[in-house]
């Protein structure tokens, strides 16, 4: 890839990245103004749909994939898109609040259901996706 290659797709995941952030807000404030703030229960949703999203796009466009996609595609959405939509860097911080504020079963909660939900919901979007590659193909 060319310097001005190089460039262009900083450009694209920077643009991915605030489409990310800005669907992270919405969907961090949607949940809070629903569910209430006393756990912090938009950043698991959050990192729940973004884990699944990540592991449904990554199979799906793979090598085995059922879409073959540019790489450039790829990296907007996996880590421009993705990257700016999960929040780890937030969980990290709420998580260590709760525990500087004594709050230890809900920090221990956070920990326990961000990373086992994740886990599994990566694992979903990746079994949805081997599913779908796995139809006959599409016929143009």
């Amino acid at each position: 890839m060319t310097y001005l290659g190089e460039s262009v797709i900083y450009i694209w995941i920077a643009l991915g990245s605030a489409l990310g952030g800005m669907a992270r807000y919405w969907c961090s404030e949607f949940v809070a103004a629903n569910v209430g703030e006393t756990f912090p229960w938009g950043t698991l949703i959050v990192n729940i749909i973004g884990s699944f999203i990540i592991g449904l796009f990554v199979a799906i466009t793979g090598p085995d994939g059922r879409f073959i996609i540019n790489q450039e595609i790829r990296l907007f959405i996996t880590i421009g898109v993705c990257g700016g939509f999960t929040t780890f860097s937030s969980f990290s911080i709420q998580t260590l609040n709760l525990v500087l504020e004594g709050d230890f079963l809900r920090a221990g909660a956070n920990i326990i259901l961000s990373v086992s939900l994740c886990l599994i919901f990566v694992w979903l979007g990746y079994i949805l996706a081997t599913s779908i590659n796995q139809l006959n193909p599409i016929k143009q």
